[in-house]
């Protein structure tokens, strides 16, 4: 044991104030114990004396009326255990008993002195139980209240007394140890060890080791060694092993016999354990000199070794060693922090000792990487790299990664650096930097075992401890496109794949196949972004897929074609316009592919506009649409992204060739324009299945006449179709289609001839055949006034006279006869509304004679009390009951009128009257009906009689 190094981890505490107090120095110390932050101490006067951290003292009571020779200070409650010597209280009974103390109770004010309750007072020895001298004392604490107690006698007998000591609920029984020799059966040391259910008891002597199996009935004993040691040489460890003292070692002893020995040679006074290290207080017989030490048993050194005087006891309180001496004097020595020990063993350069210590003091990870980080520092700065990355590689989770790369990049070094990002890896710490970084490595080492090693995992357990897309750039960088392509379709990355495929292989076929092979979503989502490059070198085979995906091809799509929302589940044609961005004539397949298969599609309105502005493109080809619609979202094609460009022109074909082959396919294509312009539009439906306002536009910058008209008409724009005639000056087609339009009987519009007569007005050349015509539909319909169909032909010079002469003849005719007509008419109402003033004024200002015999409403004779009203009818008043101010007989016609008029008044509405006045073909008969309703007329300024109604409707109905 002398190779064992030496090292200051311990340090004296208190120095120079760790006294004993002068209340006790005066008394001999029998028993020491310490517990819950105290040290209690027993003197040979029977009192107890209880110290505070840094030995001062608290305060003491008399425990026993003679000396106190064992006490215990209990862990879980606030007890002191005490056995000592007492006043017989009668001859039969011994002086020893024990007490147990309640320290949390102490004596009431007033007392004479300050003593805890005395809660438990016990004789150790009775008739069963013989009196002997005691050796040695222990108190084990189980479930409250209970206590069990074990007495070591100098006769081999071990009295234990287990219960409520408190209420005297106790249970005695004893135990033997083997005896071989009577003058060494003296019990020197006991100790409980508590493994579960399992209690046990160790019990020492001079000569033997023995255990008692107390959790069976009757304990069972055994002995484990036939050495053994004296007293204060027994001790227990924290993993509940005996410990004992001899002069030649040190023995440890678990349940099944002998363990470890560590031979330190020395008599030992005393044995004790503290926070794992073994403390011995060794007397040396050649300079009879004590030496205490501080054993650290798993790192194999002296943690702290000092001369001391004679110790008598030796406890261990407030994380520090207490040692009592002979003399009353004491010394308090603590364990120094992990850090002043750790800057110990580093400036020594013992890193090893140093990561040991750590490690058995159970310090944090942290702590433990710091260590391990110097050591590999220093290993390091020696140049032996091997070691010094081993070192680093215990360090991953704790220490930065950045720091140990550095320290590697050199070329030299690279397999070191390859080793640490491969554990980095294999504890899932590594970052996408490192991930690139160990790739970089293998591939600079060209170890392709390795890189399959890491990138396969062919254990193919749990997930992958890398960056997948990471690995995937990198080995795709140093040209590793096997490896890239590996982990792209076993982790089902499904864009790197088919990028690496198409990108940098050109597998075009390869990557089809592969899209074919995808999930529906999956590959729409791929087709989307790869479509580009497909579309360019495999048209057909991109067209088929796209096909399958949206229409799933099969006997499926005919039974399912007719539910609308299936349809829906599956990707739209519109989704996938982009790809097509420099291949129109691929998509215009394409599209007409899907139209003739799927007749009702929910994207049947974007895909009818993308197919019309193919169709009726003069060059497939749309340069100008962005700019026609401002920026205007018109056209699916826009929504996608997409501006189709032209097809480049074969240049091996001359160019006649190529402008008659341009030719056909226009005409083809404005075929096929004009069919899905009438299709898209059938009779039944108002709206029709493409954007109306999108196709007159392409109509228009196409200059596709045919479309244009055939949309006019079916949108009622009749002024728009004869505009499309008058642009090209076809007067035979522009009289056709006014007689086909303007017919007003058939839903058409009128005002059409208008516009074609003031066409041919402003014409500037010879038309007389065209306006007789048309003035013959404008007198037949009475659509103008005479006057403006005269100002309307008057503009063109070519015109004469004669055109109009038979037309302006007939209408004035016809204009007199109208006159002579409203004249008669005018001489009628005069009469009659000479003949109404007339009768007013005879009502006015005549009296009426009422000649009536018989009542109007019973045709009985007239008799009083009789009513008679000036419309010349007579009533027996019972004949009117309550309604005497009204003529039963005029009164409905009266209120008919009335509520005409009324009505009339409450629809006043000037919108309608600019209305009628504005569409009538005479205006000022209008103005006049209106007049005669009475709805035009002067505010009046006189009041109504509300009071008369016979004279009401007499005054204000005419």
């Amino acid at each position: 044991m002398y190779q064992w190094r030496k090292f200051e981890f311990f340090e004296e505490k208190l120095a120079g104030r760790c006294t004993i107090p002068e209340e006790i120095r005066e008394k001999k110390i029998e028993c020491c114990s310490s517990g819950r932050g105290k040290v209690v101490i027993g003197c040979d006067d029977g009192s107890v004396n209880l110290l505070d951290r840094g030995l001062k003292f608290s305060y003491g009571f008399q425990a026993h009326s003679s000396s106190v020779s064992f006490l215990q200070q209990l862990k879980q409650r606030n007890f002191l255990v005490t056995v000592g010597e007492d006043v017989q209280v009668a001859p039969q009974h011994t002086a020893m008993c024990l007490k147990v103390f309640d320290l949390d109770k102490i004596e009431p004010e007033g007392s004479s002195a300050t003593s805890p309750e005395c809660i438990g007072i016990l004789r150790i020895f009775t008739n069963q139980f013989p009196e002997a001298k005691i050796t040695s004392f222990l108190v084990l604490e189980e479930a409250p209240p209970i206590l069990l107690i074990a007495i070591g006698l100098d006769n081999g007998f071990i009295y234990c007394i287990k219960g409520d000591i408190a209420r005297e609920r106790i249970n005695r029984f004893k135990l033997q140890v083997d005896i071989s020799d009577k003058n060494q059966s003296s019990i020197t040391g006991l100790g409980f060890r508590v493994d579960g259910q399992a209690l046990q008891l160790f019990a020492v002597t001079p000569d033997s080791v023995s255990l008692f199996s107390l959790h069976s009935q009757p304990p069972k004993g055994q002995t484990l060694d036939h050495i053994g040691c004296g007293v204060n040489g027994v001790t227990m460890s924290d993993r509940l092993e005996l410990i004992i003292g001899r002069p030649e070692a040190v023995y440890f002893y678990e349940v099944d016999g002998r363990g470890p020995c560590w031979a330190f040679e020395g008599e030992k006074k005393l044995v004790g354990w503290f926070r794992g290290y073994l403390l011995c207080v060794i007397a040396d017989q050649r300079n009879s000199k004590n030496t205490f030490n501080v054993y650290d048993l798993k790192n194999r050194l002296i943690a702290h070794s000092l001369v001391v005087k004679d110790v008598s006891h030796m406890l261990c309180e407030w994380g520090s060693i207490i040692l009592i001496m002979d003399d009353q004097s004491a010394l308090c020595i603590g364990e120094k922090d992990m850090e002043s020990k750790l800057d110990m063993l580093f400036k020594k350069n013992l890193y090893t000792i140093a990561i040991n210590l750590v490690q058995s003091q159970q310090a944090d990870a942290a702590a433990t990487a710091e260590v391990l980080r110097k050591y590999g520092d220093h290993l390091y700065s020696k140049q032996d790299y091997d070691e010094a990355m081993a070192q680093y590689i215990h360090t991953i989770g704790h220490l930065e990664p950045s720091y140990v790369i550095q320290k590697f990049l050199d070329a030299q070094r690279i397999y070191n650096l390859t080793n640490y990002l491969e554990n980095l890896h294999e504890k899932g710490l590594a970052s996408k930097d490192h991930t690139t970084l160990l790739l970089n490595c293998y591939t600079k080492l060209k170890d392709v075992n390795k890189l399959n090693v890491f990138i396969k995992n062919e254990d193919g357990a749990g997930e992958h401890k890398f960056d997948v897309e990471t690995a995937i750039r990198v080995c795709r960088a140093a040209n590793y496109h096997e490896h890239a392509m590996y982990v792209a379709r076993r982790e089902r990355k499904h864009e790197w794949y088919l990028k690496i495929l198409l990108e940098d292989l050109g597998r075009y076929d390869e990557a089809l196949q592969y899209i074919a092979s995808l999930e529906p979503s999956q590959a729409g989502v791929t087709i989307k972004e790869y479509g580009k490059i497909l579309i360019a070198h495999k048209p057909r085979e991109t067209i088929d897929i796209l096909m399958k995906l949206c229409t799933e091809d099969g006997e499926s799509l005919k039974e399912r074609a007719s539910n609308g929302i299936y349809l829906s589940m599956l990707p739209s044609p519109v989704d996938f316009l982009n790809i097509f961005i420099h291949h129109p004539q691929s998509l215009m397949e394409f599209l007409e592919k899907y139209t003739n298969k799927v007749k009702d599609s929910p994207a049947q309105v974007e895909i009818n506009n993308t197919l019309l502005e193919l169709y009726l493109s003069n060059d497939l080809n749309f340069p100008s649409m962005s700019q026609v619609s401002n920026g205007r979202n018109i056209s699916l094609v826009e929504r996608s992204g997409a501006t189709l460009m032209s097809a480049e022109s074969n240049n091996k074909v001359s160019t006649g060739n190529t402008d008659h082959m341009k030719d056909k396919d226009w005409l083809e294509r404005k075929e096929k324009g004009l069919r899905l312009l009438k299709s898209g539009w059938p009779s039944e439906l108002e709206n029709p299945l493409y954007d109306v306002d999108l196709v007159i536009i392409l109509c228009e910058m196409n200059a596709f006449r045919e479309g244009l008209m055939y949309l006019y008409e079916k949108m009622k724009l009749y002024k728009e179709v004869i505009a499309c005639y008058m642009q090209t000056h076809d007067h035979e087609g522009l009289i056709a289609c006014c007689k086909r339009l303007g017919d007003s009987g058939k839903g058409g519009d009128p005002s059409l001839w208008a516009d074609l007569l003031k066409y041919f007005g402003e014409l500037g050349e010879d038309c007389s055949k065209e306006v007789k015509e048309v003035l013959t539909y404008i007198e037949r319909d009475d659509i103008l006034p005479p006057i403006i169909v005269i100002q309307t032909l008057s503009r063109n010079p070519c015109l004469t006279l004669s055109v109009i002469k038979d037309y302006i003849a007939r209408k004035l005719e016809q204009e007199s006869k109208m006159i002579e007509e409203d004249r008669r008419a005018i001489e009628k109402y005069q009469e009659d509304t000479l003949a109404m003033r007339k009768e007013i004024e005879d009502l006015r200002t005549n009296a009426r004679i009422f000649q009536l015999s018989k009542c109007t409403a019973c045709t009985f004779t007239l008799d009083l009390p009789a009513v008679h009203f000036m419309c010349m009818h007579s009533f027996h008043q019972r004949c009117l009951g309550d309604n005497e101010k009204e003529c039963p007989e005029c009164a409905p016609e009266y209120r008919k009128v009335v509520e005409m008029k009324r009505s009339l008044e409450q629809n006043k509405d000037q919108d309608q009257f600019f209305q009628q006045v504005k569409s009538s073909k005479d205006g000022f008969s209008v103005i006049a009906q209106y007049f005669g309703k009475g709805i035009i007329s002067k505010t009046s300024n006189g009041t109504v009689n509300a009071t008369n109604p016979e004279n009401a409707s007499s005054t204000n109905g005419f």
